[in-house]
Order: structure tokens, then sequence, then C-alpha cells
């Protein structure tokens, strides 16, 4: 690919080496013309961290191969037409004048606008150029990859370049991170800092306020495999996701109010630690003085905090957790912390590279699952089945990654299991079920390091 864009010259990008033929053949056969430039953003893998970005607290992800690609025209005509290679993906067509995202309908096109329009907003801009668009991808929908992620900042690049107005890739990141929020998801940042900030070769430590990202050097001599359970969950289109933000909001306004804080201002568990000064040992061994393992019910949350219901839901509660009765402050609490310091544990292991380097990042991934499954419950069946197959067939640690509640996990593999490994879970998992057998050659497979996301013109 070309660097030719005026506003990008950024190297170790996700540019497929060729331009699949599928998606400029459908752009001209859509629009009669050819696209003017192509913007691609990753999809992403999280090796640990996993529900804690949003609490402000670092996560290890690195990019891989899949992709979301767009082609790209722009014109005079006011509006902003969208298609898809996939014909299960309708096509949608808005004025550049009359945006609007139905976070109750969270459909693809809608992720594209939230790109749109935060960068609309960002750049303080009037109104925005017309544009034809061609989206073409090979991340699995809601798999836990990312995928609605980066077709985000696909979008967000898209409209960049379009309006010729050139953005940091820091600031693309920050600004993807919250148009997100439009469609409803209260996320944290990973998803869109991983797309934009990833380099060929090396995971990220992928820190916020501000955020920046550490290169992560992953020990020789093993690989990440990735595997897809085939539940898929669209955390737009449920509450499970908002639901854990909201537990840990409420979660760090208690612990505030027990320390004398002013727990009025404070959201998220990561900043309480830096009010108080005190380590994530300490933060744990807080949440079990304070906190009970029972869940709390809304009166005995407004009865501690000193506020009434309609405060709790109208402050508090996002739109889709108005409905909550029971909240698990507790186990999500020491979920946040002791994943927190399992991710410094992680990066500690792999920048000192011991000779048992392996077996001890597997048995933090293996710490992980297990406080996702029994602290944060964000696993499922079909996932604990996964990685209990996976440890089965020789991998030293295995996981959950992504949201969870479906979607895939991420395997660390001795380079030489790997062929007996991905034999045995073909055998054991995809091949005795239909549903999974057909969809397994786009579920199991071996992932690397891979670049950002670009924008490019096909020489």
């Amino acid at each position: 690919c070309s660097t030719d864009s005026p506003n990008q010259r950024w190297a170790q990008s996700c540019c497929p080496r060729n331009i699949p033929e599928k998606l400029k053949e459908a752009f001209r056969g859509k629009y009669g013309q050819m696209p003017l430039f192509f913007a691609c953003a990753p999809g992403r893998v999280n090796l640990i961290g996993e529900h804690i970005d949003y609490c402000g607290y670092a996560v290890l992800p690195m990019a891989i191969e899949q992709n979301i690609l767009a082609a790209v025209s722009v014109s005079d005509s006011k509006t902003i037409q969208l298609a898809n290679t996939e014909p299960k993906y309708k096509d949608f067509t808005v004025s550049v004048d009359g945006i609007s995202i139905d976070r109750e309908n969270p459909q693809w096109h809608y992720y594209f606008l939230c790109g749109v329009r935060g960068i609309q907003e960002h750049l303080r801009l009037s109104s925005l150029a017309g544009m034809c668009c061609m989206v073409d991808g090979t991340i699995p929908a809601s798999s836990g990859l990312s995928s609605s992620s980066a077709l985000v900042c696909c979008a967000g690049l898209v409209t960049m370049e379009a309006n010729q107005k050139p953005l940091s890739k820091v600031t693309l990141a920050e600004t993807c991170a919250k148009c997100e929020r439009y469609i409803g998801t209260e996320g944290g940042g990973m998803d869109q800092s991983i797309s934009f900030l990833a380099e060929e070769g090396t995971a990220k430590l992928i820190e916020f306020n501000p955020l920046r990202a550490t290169d992560v050097r992953l020990p020789d001599g093993a690989v990440f495999v990735i595997a897809n359970c085939c539940v898929e969950m669209n955390k737009a289109a449920s509450s499970h996701f908002n639901m854990r933000v909201v537990e840990c909001r409420i979660a760090t306004k208690m612990l505030a109010k027990a320390r004398g804080l002013d727990w009025s201002h404070l959201l998220k568990l990561g900043d309480l630690q830096k009010e108080l000064q005190v380590s994530l040992e300490q933060m744990l061994e807080l949440v079990e003085e304070v906190l009970h393992p029972e869940p709390y019910s809304r009166d005995e949350i407004c009865k501690t905090l000193g506020i009434s219901t309609e405060q709790l839901c109208e402050n508090i509660l996002s739109a889709n957790t108005q409905h909550a009765t029971d909240f698990k402050l507790y186990q999500r609490a020491r979920h946040v912390y002791g994943e927190a310091a399992r991710v410094l544990q992680f990066k500690a292991v792999c920048d000192s590279s011991p000779a048992n380097a392996v077996a001890q990042l597997g048995d933090l991934m293996n710490r992980s699952h297990a406080s996702c499954r029994d602290l944060y419950e964000c696993s499922c069946p079909e996932l604990d089945q996964l990685v209990d197959i996976c440890l089965q067939a020789g991998a030293v640690g295995s996981r959950l990654t992504g949201a969870g509640w479906g979607g895939c996990t991420v395997s660390m593999v001795p380079g030489e299991r790997l062929d007996s490994f991905l034999q045995t879970v073909r055998e054991h998992y995809y091949v005795p079920d239909a549903h999974r057998s057909a969809l397994e050659k786009q579920s199991l497979f071996v992932t690397r390091p891979g670049g950002g996301a670009a924008i490019f013109i096909e020489e």
C-alpha cells in the first residue's frame, strides 16, 4: 500500500498487501466509480486486563491481522452513503446535516456514524463532506475481537481524511473511544487505543489519563491462538456490559464514603486508588474490609450514600440499567483490583524474561479467566468449556478475551505443541457440533501482533 495521503505517513499499519478485489468491484458496482482512498482499522485481542480500562487501569492487548476495511470517495452530495460487501448488512444513506444514532437499534451503520459524528464534533465542523463508502471486514462479528470498535475507528479515520483535517493517532483514539458512547456502550478506550497505536511485532501496555502505549515484547517459544466459542454477544444490545460499569461506579462511591472522601465526583476504582495513594494490594484489603459478598439492594446503596432512589437512577445508573435491583459490588471490585495487578505482573515477566516466563504468563492468564468467570461473571458455559479444552490440549494459559458472555478465548501455546493443540481443539470443540464445525475455519487461528489503523491509496 501507499502512504500518498497528505494526512497520514503511518508506518507498520494494518494495510493489506493487496486490496481485496471484491471490495473494489463492490464499490464500482455500487457507485459507478473507483474509490479515492481506503482506510483500515484492525481488531484486537486482549492478552490480559479484562473490564478494567473503564475503571482507569492499564490493559495489555495487541492488534490482530483481521480488520475493517473501507473504500471511499468524496463528493458534494451532502449525503453519506454506506454499503457493505456482506449482504446481510443493509445499505444506509443519511444527510450530512441529519446524522442521528439510534441506541435502541444497534445496527452496523450506526457504529459507523458514531465515528463520523465523533470526529465532526471534535473538529467542530459545521458541515461535512459527502461520502460514498463500501465497507468490508474480516473480524467475526460479536466475537470479542473488537469488530464494532474497529468499525468506529475506521469511520473516524475516513471522516478525518474526507474532510482534510489531520489528527494525531492519540487524538483519534481518544475521540473514537468517547464517541462509541453515542450507541450506549460505556467502554474505557482499550479497543480504540490499540487500533490506532498498534505496531507490528509487539503487544502494548495501554495506559490512560494521559493515553500512552508502551511496547511489550512477548516471549519466544510460545504463540497465541484465538478460538471463537461461536456464541455472539453484542455489547450495545444488552445491559450486561453497562451493568458492570455501573457496579464498579457504585463500588467506587461506597469505598470512598467508607474512607471519608467526597465520593460524589469519584467514578472509577482507579481514581479512588489515586486519591487514597495506596497500593493495589491495599485496595484489595479495603474491599475485604468495607464491602460484603452479598448483593447490595438499591435501598442499602441509597441509605449508605445518603441519596434518594431518584438520585441513584439519575446520577449513577445508565440508561439501560434503570431496571437493576441487585448489585455485586464486592465481587466486581475484587476482580478489578486483582486484574489490574495481574496486568502489571504480566508486563514485568515479559520485561525481565525469566527462564520460566511462558509458565508464569500462562498462570496469570488462567487466574484472569477464573476471576472473569467467578467474580465478574462475564463468561458463559461455552467459553468455560473451550478454555478447559484448550488447557487439556496443551495451552499453558487460556482465558476469555473481550467483553465476554460469548466470543473468543486466547490461549498461550508452546510452539512445539501447536499442531497437536489445534487438532485437539478442533476434534473436541468444533467437530462434534454442526454449527461450530461450519464456522471452524474462521474461528480457530494463530495470531501475531499486527499494525495499526491507516489511510492509504492503492498504487
